[in-house]
């Protein structure tokens, strides 16, 4: 009857830990590029951010809500996203420079070429 209740126990912990980490929520590791390293396209993008436009797409500045929760946590409209071009791609393609704060002045920017699955801090 013990060794049952024991059993039980830890089947219950085991559960009560695996649901924890499956549904964690939370920031995930992000890494960091030299904006020297990146595409020549995400470093015209970055310089139009700077410069405050013209933009090449009716998209780029809009909110960025980081529903993936992969960028630290902010309040919404901290974050806002730009478009990068791929070349040959038919459509905006996949990937994007996400701002913090002030995208002209905060210094704060995001790269990701796999549309937001994974992101790397611009440093300069």
């Amino acid at each position: 009857m013990k060794t049952t209740f024991v059993r039980q126990w830890f089947v219950f912990l085991a559960a009560l830990l695996l649901s924890c980490s499956v549904f964690a929520k939370g920031p995930l590791a992000v890494g960091d590029i030299a904006a020297g390293a990146l595409p020549p396209e995400a470093r015209q993008t970055l310089d139009l951010i700077r410069q405050g436009g013209p933009y090449p797409y009716a998209k780029d500045g809009v909110v960025f809500g980081n529903y993936e929760g992969v960028l630290p946590r902010q309040k919404r409209g901290y974050y806002h996203e730009f478009t990068v071009k791929t070349p040959k791609a038919r459509n905006r393609g996949a990937r994007r420079i996400i701002s913090g704060g002030n995208p002209q002045t905060s210094g704060e920017y995001y790269y990701t070429g796999d549309h937001y699955r994974t992101f790397q801090r611009i440093r300069e």
